[in-house]
């Protein structure tokens, strides 16, 4: 049996012999292993993640002093729409780093979108925990605490 298992475009051409097909399906199957074993590795080397740095960011808003952080005092003073508007632009920003594989810039921006999405919850009088209990419930339900599917009419 012939496998036509190729690396180049010249190479597709050519029928692999089955044995060499394997070797190659091996060779392919260690790489991805290693490539598994990195991964846990990247994400521990990293810097470390708080338990519940929303959290964390939602109670410290309690406590804004203009003095020490203008922007946020200011962007706290402003209306909802404002700040529904900079979690809008933030989404966007977060998309087009995405689009352009950009993985450092999706972290800056998912890290100001996030920053964005909780001043809105303070500015709209919702508690953080409001918004993990309704993540839970649908955990719950669905198994994972993912969008919510549309009312069919």
């Amino acid at each position: 049996m012939d496998a036509r298992l190729t690396k180049t475009k010249a190479e597709r051409r050519r029928v692999m012999p089955a044995a060499a097909a394997q070797l190659e399906l091996k060779r392919l199957a260690e790489a991805e292993a290693r490539a598994v074993r990195i991964a846990p590795f990247i994400a521990e080397t990293s810097a470390p993640a708080a338990d519940h740095e929303v959290d964390r960011l939602y109670a410290a808003l309690s406590a804004v002093a203009p003095s020490e952080h203008p922007r946020t005092a200011r962007l706290l003073a402003s209306s909802k729409r404002k700040v529904a508007q900079k979690v809008i632009e933030e989404a966007g920003e977060v998309a087009l780093a995405a689009v352009k594989n950009n993985s450092n810039g999706i972290i800056r921006e998912s890290a100001d979108l996030l920053y964005h999405l909780v001043v809105l919850w303070r500015r709209a009088g919702i508690d953080a925990a409001a918004i993990w209990a309704e993540m839970r419930c649908r955990a719950n339900s669905m198994g994972l605490a993912e969008k919510l599917p549309k009312a069919r009419p």
